[in-house]
């Protein structure tokens, strides 16, 4: 069932955010999901064939067939990030559909190339731009999506709805979360932000020069740290630094903070 009138968080129904997108929240709140997990439907006024953009985790059946019931045909399935509330559904999503599936990883990639940086897809009558933005992942993956004259972006989890990005350690980089953020700002300032967790927003820029800031506060929190501490980023202890810049915050949240932390000593490191 589609909705217009329906706002951010809306569980189990599809909520019309564009003239040519959707939105499916799925309902896997947490700790680093927010509300949940948007998945994104994307088609042109008119046409039968559907994009959809993150079909959600593992083991939320119900949450597939809201979003089959709102797309219908699924031409394409594209990923942004390598996260399992992202691409947990893939095997699942792609039999109940069949459409082939593509992310910047070639592990979700299936019957269908990686994607690749500006490549332009012609799917469901859009021109949806491929924008490499990594930073919170390696593979993280933004999309321009163009309809008729007008455009919107869905960032993924590089830029949320609300909240801020924590940085996976694994092969996050701080270094290069500031050019994504740089190049989001440069390229898209004034367009629709669709993100991967939380509400949608009228306007990018905003959003992605308010996290720039805030990394940018939070590295200079950190170095005062080591300076307190009297230790260098190579000599640091992530879960120390943890407790001195994030005391304000709730302890459930200081994993998330010491993976973010990890990311920012690392950047540290290479200064």
């Amino acid at each position: 069932m589609t909705d217009t009138d329906l706002v951010h968080p809306a569980y189990g129904r599809a909520r019309q955010v564009t003239p040519f997108a959707w939105v499916v929240l799925c309902e896997n709140p947490g700790m680093m999901t927010l509300d949940g997990t948007n998945t994104w439907i994307l088609r042109a006024p008119g046409e039968e064939r559907a994009v959809v953009v993150d079909p959600g985790p593992r083991k939320h059946r119900a949450h597939l067939k809201n979003v089959l019931d709102a797309a219908g045909e699924v031409e394409l399935t594209l990923f942004t990030h390598r996260h399992e509330d992202h691409v947990g559904a893939l095997k699942r999503f792609r039999k109940m559909t069949g459409a082939p599936t593509r992310a910047y990883s070639s592990d979700f990639s299936v019957g269908a190339p990686r994607l690749a940086d500006r490549e332009v897809i012609e799917a469901a009558g859009l021109r949806i731009t491929v924008v490499h933005t990594p930073g919170h992942t390696l593979d993280s993956t933004s999309f321009l999506v163009e309809c008729d004259g007008q455009r919107a972006i869905l960032t993924g989890d590089t830029v949320l709805g609300s909240g801020t990005t924590v940085l996976d350690p694994q092969d996050g980089t701080l270094g290069d979360y500031f050019h994504s953020l740089n190049r989001l700002i440069v390229d898209s300032s004034d367009v629709p932000m669709l993100p991967g967790h939380g509400p949608d927003h009228p306007e990018l820029g905003p959003v992605a020069r308010f996290y720039k800031q805030h990394r940018e506060e939070r590295l200079d929190q950190i170095r005062a740290a080591l300076d307190r501490l009297g230790k260098t980023p190579q000599e640091a202890k992530p879960m120390k630094v943890v407790k001195a810049v994030y005391a304000d915050v709730d302890e459930e949240l200081w994993p998330a903070a010491k993976m973010s932390v990890k990311a920012q000593l690392q950047y540290l490191r290479t200064l």
